[in-house]
């Protein structure tokens, strides 16, 4: 049924509850994690044109690294994965990423009821409106994110 399953990441420390789900969903199913980091290009709309490369760099540093880390957590937990890195709205992306790749499922986390992270609508609320595909979302505000 799920035979490719997306975990978007913003390469948080507060990810852990997200990975226990994806790792169980996985191997439930035999099937392969496909780990999504978006470079945020929205912000580079007031930034000066100058400085948009070395900004761009140092965001894909961020991105090498949280899909890296992902990558460790996933394999350490016994499940098929792969990294991709993209660049463009991270709601938007997200959604072109489960249609150009066939996802069966994508697994996020969310803040929640947290008022300041929703005052301008979350990726995580955008993306459960507009998927093609079920989105299982886990609150990542939980203090015990590394209890098993």
């Amino acid at each position: 049924m799920y035979d490719d399953i997306l975990l978007p990441t913003d390469g948080t420390e507060s990810m852990a509850a997200v990975y226990r789900h994806t790792i169980d969903l996985a191997k439930r199913h035999d099937a392969t994690v496909h780990v999504l980091y978006v470079v945020d290009d929205r912000a580079f709309l007031t930034l000066a044109p100058d400085l948009v490369d070395d900004v761009v760099g140092e965001l894909e540093g961020e991105g090498d690294e949280a899909t890296a880390a992902a990558l460790d957590r996933l394999a350490s937990g016994g499940v098929d994965a792969r990294a991709v890195l993209r660049r463009g709205s991270p709601a938007e992306e997200i959604i072109a990423y489960v249609e150009e790749a066939g996802i069966d499922i994508v697994t996020m986390g969310t803040h929640g009821a947290n008022y300041r992270q929703n005052m301008v609508g979350s990726v995580s609320a955008r993306v459960v409106a507009d998927a093609p595909v079920p989105v299982l979302t886990v609150n990542v505000n939980g203090d015990d994110d590394d209890a098993e």
